[in-house]
């Protein structure tokens, strides 16, 4: 069972990392842009919203589902999404950019934000119940592959739009993506109910250890409407709103604030590679020693992200910079690792893919929240970055305060 449980990983790992291209609509923006010149960069980045809308309804359809359908269904529900959504956007026309632009949003948006969010939910509600002993770890392998994938498969999606154009790419992604959609449908199990009270057995622990669990073990199965009027899951969303709109400030520019500041703009990417090492961090930390802990480092590394930003906006000095975005990734990245871990620890297994599925509407307040604040004080500023490191900083302190707050609704005495 142990070998069969790291197979299934595995493979929702690789699932998550095609999934994660959803998130590099960087890649496809300029030449979207080149191909229709009339479109403005308001109306390409609202395909990016529509898209991170429907992620989280999907998520949450997918919750819903998890109740009566399998996961082989729901993957099999997602691939065929997947692959209608994107060949659709491959065949539309660059002689009516109205039309198309339509096409884009519902299709990619709707269509690709939508299957994407079902596989999601599918993937991570199943395979944490594989690993109840190590929900924290087993939640940071799998979405540091749904992070990493835009810069994983993104220069190998770069390369191919150079060399046979942006729409035949869609349509070579569409079936990539339904592949891999297809074979975890057929390869991730859920467990059975000798696999349960076995999986169950593990997070049995000795008298008085309650170190690893922290004193949030749940013992009791929350469902949705139970989990909303509890203080405690509010003051964890609130805090993960402020991480998360804190990384947002920067995490969209970072290449361009790696160049302001004398670096290259590769070194911008090392925000996305600390994104996928902090949610393994953020995944141990958990399992480790508890939410209290985990939530308090990743606290600390955007406070720590944003001190080290300001001090090299202050003095010129680019180390301070590259330190600040290598702290900015840790904490961004930890956030949703922690977010599964809590969940499903806090409120219980057997409403978790409902539950994680709620929680994951953060993101929506986040993704409006940070771009927003961030291109606001960039104008104000003439086009310098230190407000935003004053504000990340902000962020950080007020996210502290909800930090505190959710401890004591959680009766953590220390």
């Amino acid at each position: 069972m142990t070998n069969k449980r790291w197979l299934y990983l595995g493979m929702g790992t690789l699932t998550l990392l095609f999934l994660g291209l959803i998130y590099a609509w960087s890649i496809f923006r300029t030449p979207f842009g080149e191909m229709f010149p009339d479109w403005s960069i308001s109306q390409l980045s609202l395909t990016f919203t529509i898209s991170m809308i429907f992620f989280c309804l999907g998520g949450f359809a997918g919750g819903v589902l998890s109740k009566k359908l399998s996961i082989r269904a729901r993957m099999l529900i997602s691939a065929a999404m997947l692959l209608v959504g994107f060949f659709v956007v491959s065949m539309i026309k660059t002689d009516a950019p109205g039309q198309s632009l339509t096409l884009l949003y519902i299709f990619y948006g709707v269509f690709g934000g939508g299957g994407v969010g079902i596989a999601y939910n599918g993937v991570i509600g199943t395979l944490n119940k594989w690993f109840p002993d190590k929900v924290g770890l087993a939640s940071g392998i799998m979405l540091m592959g749904f992070g990493l994938g835009g810069l994983v498969l993104g220069s190998v999606v770069n390369s191919m739009i150079g060399s046979m154009g942006l729409l035949p790419v869609f349509r070579i992604l569409g079936i990539a993506i339904c592949v891999v959609c297809a074979l975890a449908a057929v390869i991730i199990k859920t467990p059975g109910p000798e696999e349960a009270e076995s999986l169950a057995a593990m997070t049995v622990k000795p008298a008085g250890d309650a170190k690893s669990s922290g004193s949030e073990g749940a013992k009791t199965d929350y469902s949705a409407g139970e989990m909303l009027r509890t203080s405690k899951f509010w003051f964890f969303t609130i805090w993960a709103i402020l991480l998360n709109s804190a990384g947002l400030l920067v995490i969209n520019s970072a290449a361009n604030i790696s160049v302001a500041f004398g670096g290259a703009a590769i070194l911008g990417m090392i925000v996305s590679l600390f994104n996928g090492a902090g949610r393994i961090i953020a995944g141990n930390n958990f399992d480790k020693f508890g939410r209290f802990t985990a939530t308090l480092v990743n606290n600390a590394f955007m406070l720590a992200a944003g001190i080290l930003l300001t001090f090299g906006g202050m003095s010129g000095k680019y180390i301070f910079i590259l330190c600040g975005l290598v702290f900015v990734g840790l904490a961004y990245g930890g956030c949703p690792t922690i977010t599964s871990a809590y969940i499903n620890k806090a409120f219980g297994p057997a409403n978790f893919p409902t539950n994680f599925s709620i929680a994951n509407f953060s993101l929506i307040p986040a993704a409006t929240i940070g771009p927003m604040i961030s291109s606001a004080l960039l104008e104000s500023a003439g086009g310098s970055y230190d407000t935003n490191f004053y504000a990340i900083v902000g962020f950080s302190a007020a996210a502290a305060v909800f930090w505190l707050l959710l401890n004591r609704a959680s009766g953590d005495e220390r």
